[in-house]
């Protein structure tokens, strides 16, 4: 199957979109949806801020999660 991603914002500013899915792919989903925040912040016409604080949203529950685990 093949999958198109039409995410030419990422390939101006960040490089090819497909690397940072294979970053991405081998980290957990809170982890790697962090990545994704800090990767595009301010790009693709968003504010930054908010996707720094959905960024910091994913990085905190992993956070949660991990703390639960050891605990």
């Amino acid at each position: 199957m093949s999958v198109y991603y039409q995410d030419e914002w990422v390939t101006l500013h960040h490089g090819d979109w497909r690397d940072l899915i294979q970053i991405t792919e081998h980290m957990g989903f809170c982890t790697g949806n962090a990545i994704k925040y800090i990767w595009r912040a301010g790009l693709k016409g968003a504010d930054p801020l908010e996707d720094l604080r959905k960024a910091r949203w994913y990085i905190d529950r992993e956070i949660a999660r991990l703390a639960k685990e050891t605990t």
